[in-house]
This record gives structure tokens, C-alpha cells and sequence, in this order.
């Protein structure tokens, strides 16, 4: 209880803090990471901050940017009798006509891609595992390739890298970013240097309550200050070089080409392709199935929540017709996403 006093009556001071720096300026901060929605919904630090600081979201959940071409592909591979592995949070994700959950198929939710790996090991027909995330993940994708698979063991290789796409944010200007908080998942593995080349102020941030509201301090001051630098809140964790290991695995593996993201046009070398020593396991490749661009029929409007233009709580949809037992869009899908973390915690936007 006494930690707990103390830790509430430390983020009001520094909330203070962030009031007294920003005064009557309107700043507008993305963070880039969906445990940072979850933070800061859970805990409502929205409500604890200065009203003309917005903390707004930006592509930080990696299933709810998979294009829905991707997710149609793993469908149709379902439908054609491959057993289609991947993670509990895509199953929902609805294609043009159904989703993974309810295509009739083998489907099967894995924790790891060497879940995966096994259910290959053990059937004889082809086995997909449909891999997504940012550079946090891709290392054990790259691992377990370089290590070597069954021959009835496939990818969907759908990794991605997140600082092309805050690149083609800065490039738009639609959200006025003043500011990053910076994915500390992502940090852990490629480190600092990779963001020094946007001329915008950024703080890679830890998780917890507090993590968040000294980074955004941080941030604050660093606006007010006229200063455009990298800094690292998150130093127990993150290193200025990253992870060189998972880097030189990752890269050994994939290379980037440029790809679709859901809710945003084709962002340059965003997506990470296998090279040609492991074109073998593209399931895209090896099936023959070509990615088309999908246009939206919905109301959803998870691209815009997707590049900071929205909040959940805009769209007509949100907690009416799009609920986590029957999403509309994949931001009501992920445990990441924006909508499914406001429809959980109650988080609304501030009059």
C-alpha cells in the first residue's frame, strides 16, 4: 500500500511537472508501441495529464497493421488443406469474407514459431506459419530458419520494420507530430542509432506508469527546449548498439523491399522479404499465391486510429457493432490494439 501512495503522488508530480513545462501550447506525442496503449489506458494517465498534451497512437501493433491480402492468403492456404499455425491474436482478424478462426480448416494457435515447427514434424501436409511482428520477433523467425525446418515447413514472411513507417508519417504531416515516445520492445533489439536520422525529439520509454510519464516529461522538456535528440528513459534495458546478435541474424535472414501496411499505402523498405538462401520456406512463393491491395467495405476506421488521425471512440462502429467478440476491424482484434485496449478499460477521449 505505502509503495503504492508513493508511486501515485510520484506521477502526479511529475504530471505536474509536464503541466508546468508545456503551459498553454498545444503538443501532440505518438507512441509506437501497443503495451504503451495498454499502460496508459490501464492506468489513466491520459486523465492525469495537462489537457493540450495528446498522447495519440500510432502503427505500434503489429497484427493490426498486416494487410488484409496477407491474412486472405492464409485463409485461402487453410481452405486448400495447408495447416495454417500463427499466434491467438491473428485468428480473429477478419479477411474479406471470414477469418482464421472460423475458415473451415486445420487452424492451429502456436506460442512460438517452434510450436510450429513441431505440428510440422509430425504430419505429413504442408504446414504455414504465419509470421508477424516488428524487429522484436523476427530474430527467432531468422533463428529457426538458419537452423533449419522440415520440408513441409513454411513462412509468411509478414515481419516489419517500424522506423520506415515513422518515416512516412514525419513525411506526411497529417497527425502534427511534435514528438515520439519510442517502442522500448523494438529499442531492445536495434537499438538507438536507427532513429537518430528524423529531426524530431524522441524518448525511448519502459512499460510502467512511471516509465511512460518520465519519458513524456523528457519529451515535453525537449520540445520546450528546442532540442531534436534521441534519449533513452529505458537505459536498464536498452543499449545505444541494441541487440548486435539478433540484428546480424535478423539481417542474415531478411532484407527489406517495400510493402502495403493496413491503413497506409506502400511504405519503402518496410517488410522483411527472405533472402534467396531461404526463399524455400515462402509460403507466398513456394504456393504461388500474389498479394493484392484489398479496399476497404467497411465503416471501420482503424487506418485512421493507425496513423494517429483518430481515436477509437470516433468511430460509429466502436462498442456498438465492433466488440472483441465480434470485431469489425483488426484494432478490436489485437490484445494490442487500440480499440480492443480502450473497449477493456473504459478509456474514452477527454471533453
Amino acid at each position: 500500500m505505502q509503495k503504492y501512495e508513493f508511486e501515485r503522488g510520484l506521477a502526479q508530480k511529475i504530471a505536474s511537472k509536464i503541466a508546468e513545462l508545456i503551459k498553454d501550447e498545444e503538443l501532440t506525442i505518438m507512441h509506437v508501441c501497443g503495451t504503451h496503449e495498454v499502460s496508459i489506458a490501464r492506468y489513466g494517465l491520459r486523465h492525469l495529464l495537462p489537457k493540450n498534451l495528446h498522447v495519440i497512437m500510432g502503427p505500434g501493433c503489429p497484427v493490426c497493421i498486416t494487410p488484409q491480402s496477407e491474412v486472405d492468403a492464409s485463409i485461402k492456404l487453410a481452405e486448400d488443406g495447408v495447416t495454417i499455425t500463427t499466434f491467438g491474436d491473428l485468428l480473429k482478424v477478419p479477411g474479406r469474407n471470414t477469418s482464421l478462426a472460423d475458415v473451415e480448416g486445420d487452424v492451429r494457435m502456436v506460442q512460438s514459431i517452434d510450436k510450429a515447427v513441431e505440428i510440422a514434424e509430425k504430419v505429413k501436409n504442408d504446414v504455414v506459419f504465419f509470421a508477424v511482428g516488428f524487429e522484436t520477433t523476427a530474430p527467432s523467425t531468422a533463428a529457426l530458419l538458419k537452423r533449419g525446418a522440415p520440408e513441409n515447413f513454411f513462412i509468411i514472411p509478414s515481419h516489419r520494420y517500424i522506423p520506415p513507417a515513422m518515416r512516412w508519417l514525419l513525411s506526411q504531416g497529417d497527425a502534427n507530430i511534435d514528438g515520439f515516445i519510442l517502442p522500448g520492445h523494438v529499442s531492445t533489439i536495434i537499438g538507438v542509432r536507427p532513429y537518430r536520422e528524423f529531426s524530431v525529439p524522441q524518448v525511448i520509454a519502459g512499460f510502467e506508469p512511471l516509465d511512460i510519464l518520465y519519458g513524456l516529461y523528457m519529451l515535453v522538456k525537449q520540445i520546450k527546449e528546442g532540442r531534436c535528440e534521441v534519449e533513452n528513459a529505458y537505459t536498464r534495458a536498452v543499449r545505444e548498439e541494441g541487440n548486435p546478435v539478433a540484428q546480424k541474424i535478423m539481417n542474415e535472414v531478411f532484407y527489406p523491399i517495400d510493402s502495403e501496411w493496413r491503413g497506409f499505402p506502400l511504405i519503402e523498405k518496410s517488410r522483411m522479404a527472405l533472402r534467396e538462401e531461404y526463399e524455400r520456406f515462402d509460403a507466398l512463393e513456394h504456393f504461388q499465391i500474389k498479394l493484392e491491395s484489398v479496399k476497404k467495405e467497411t465503416g471501420c476506421i482503424c487506418e485512421k486510429v493507425l496513423r494517429g488521425l483518430a481515436v477509437p471512440d470516433d468511430c460509429k462502429l466502436f462498442a456498438k457493432k465492433c466488440t472483441p467478440q465480434h470485431p469489425v476491424g483488426p484494432c478490436m482484434v489485437s490484445f494490442e490494439g487500440a480499440c480492443r485496449i480502450w473497449f477493456k478499460y473504459g478509456e474514452r477521449i477527454r471533453e
